[in-house]
């Protein structure tokens, strides 16, 4: 069976080394407004987005999140691009709400050519000091959650072949 949206399902992977290139202005329109129509509960539609491009910004996120691991490095894996995805920490699916976001940010840029992968720590990034002076910069009021980090670029080389499927995941009633 031949379908598109079931093909990027199907072979979308996470990448973890990038070329540097940024993704287009264009590009980048075009893959939050597909996180525009991820669905949400109710239609609340109360998920909030923040595209970083800027180096210093992106890379003071990158060294918060590394903080939270405990380590050194870049936890953003050097993708030039990094999607902050917020909830409303007052509605009852918002941790739902924005990971169907992020979904949809991720197949989005599957289809436009481009690599991503899911950073987690975004709940503790915007729970500290500094990245709740960051948010507030940004104007996002105080109740909204960091639910993840969407990272978006080029990848540097080809993509992993999927592994296989573990069985017995599957049941039918």
């Amino acid at each position: 069976m031949e379908n598109k949206v079931m093909d990027a399902l199907l072979s979308r992977r996470s990448c973890r080394s990038y070329t540097g290139e940024m993704p287009t202005s264009e590009e980048l329109k075009a893959i939050l407004n597909a996180g525009l129509y991820a669905p949400s509960g109710k239609n609340n539609q109360t998920s909030v987005t923040v595209c970083v491009t800027d180096k210093a910004v992106r890379d003071k996120l990158s060294c918060l999140n590394a903080e939270v691991l405990g380590r050194d490095g870049d936890p953003f894996y050097g993708a030039p691009a990094v999607i902050a995805v917020l909830g409303d920490s007052t509605c009852p699916l918002y941790v739902q709400d924005g990971s169907l976001v992020m979904q949809n940010l991720m197949l989005a840029s599957y289809s436009l050519g481009l690599a991503t992968c899911w950073i987690n720590r975004a709940y503790e990034v915007f729970r500290s000091l500094e990245g709740k002076k960051i948010k507030q910069g940004w104007k996002i009021p105080e109740q909204y959650e960091g639910i993840a980090f969407c990272i978006v670029g080029h990848p540097s080389g080809a993509m992993d072949e999927a592994k296989p499927r573990r069985s017995g995941r599957i049941i039918f009633v």
